[in-house]
């Protein structure tokens, strides 16, 4: 048994070494993001609709760490604002009353919290009343990136792309309404109607492209405030599935999924590769794909090699 000692220590003196390295390894992302009240485009024509938004769009930004990682983070309520306004980060495990607590006009909120769990994550405004706030455009997406990175079972994509779905009330004020999911008259995509859809509105300008046999990876939310998506890619199949993004939670060979309300995760899909060929990406209730909610994705050899990557993640 005296023999055991040394190697006990040892073992124990690696593990107290591996902790440190893991803390120290660990950073600091800072995100600043302001409520505006504010018009935004819900269509590809520019018609104006009275948002609420963080940073002037709906969505917001893409907010994209490490597993591990601290999010340090600040929203800033102007003044000139009407309404208190608030965050609500599902990847994080704070106070409901303390970190996600509304600020008033002319107020801000500083919180911290560290990221524990990789995956894909809904963030939106909580105050009240909350159905209002995030029917009007208060939402994004939060991306915990696995600490482990790139696997056989979680492969590297080619490209990567960001799709979050809405519910479109017209009349801003009634939040009644909203809550019994009467008036809504229309699906956005990324805040807009048919909005990566050249086929269903000629005035779309954008699709998503690829090239064939590519990976392409879907980063999804659903952030209707009433309704699940029955994501489905026509001419295609979910190559793998994620649940709520976790590597862990893989599901292989998919034709459709349904995501709850507030509920996101990855999508896989891979075009063949001997041929250019579409997808429509859609929710396959067709009370909102054909109000809005279909998305192209072109598998052509002549893609633009930069969209999907970096800044073309979410194409606005």
């Amino acid at each position: 048994m005296k023999n055991l000692k040394p190697l006990i220590a040892a073992l124990a003196l690696g593990a107290v070494s591996l902790g440190s390295a893991s803390i120290a390894s660990a950073k600091t992302v800072e995100i600043v993001m302001k409520a505006q009240e504010t018009e935004v485009a819900i269509d590809n024509a520019g018609t104006k609709y009275a948002g609420w938004t963080f940073d002037g769009s709906i969505p917001g930004k893409i907010v994209r760490v490490t597993e591990g990682d601290i999010v340090d983070f600040t929203l800033v309520n102007p003044a000139e604002n009407k309404e208190s306004h608030s965050m609500d980060f599902h990847a994080a495990e704070v106070d409901v009353l303390g970190e996600f607590a509304p600020v008033k006009p002319g107020e801000s909120k500083h919180f911290k919290f560290v990221a524990k769990r990789a995956g894909v994550w809904m963030y939106h405004c909580g105050a009240s009343p909350m159905v209002q706030h995030i029917a009007r455009g208060m939402f994004g997406l939060i991306i915990v990136d696995p600490k482990e990175g790139y696997s056989k079972n979680f492969p590297k994509p080619d490209r990567e792309y960001v799709l979050i779905q809405s519910q479109f009330f017209p009349n801003a004020d009634d939040y009644k309404a909203m809550l019994a999911n009467e008036g809504w008259t229309n699906s956005l995509i990324n805040g807009k109607i048919f909005h990566y859809d050249p086929v269903h509105d000629p005035k779309a300008t954008k699709a998503l492209v690829a090239k064939p046999g590519e990976r392409v990876r879907i980063y999804f939310a659903n952030a209707n405030v009433n309704l699940p998506v029955a994501l489905h890619p026509i001419a295609g199949i979910w190559d793998k599935v994620f649940i709520n993004g976790n590597p862990k939670n893989v599901l292989h060979d998919i034709a459709t999924y349904n995501v709850a309300v507030s509920e996101a995760g990855i999508f896989d899909i891979v075009s063949p590769a001997d041929k250019p060929t579409n997808n429509a990406i859609v929710d396959h209730a067709m009370s909102a794909a054909l109000r809005g909610a279909i998305t192209v994705l072109m598998n052509t050899p002549d893609a633009d090699p930069g969209m999907g990557k970096g800044e073309q993640m979410l194409l606005r």
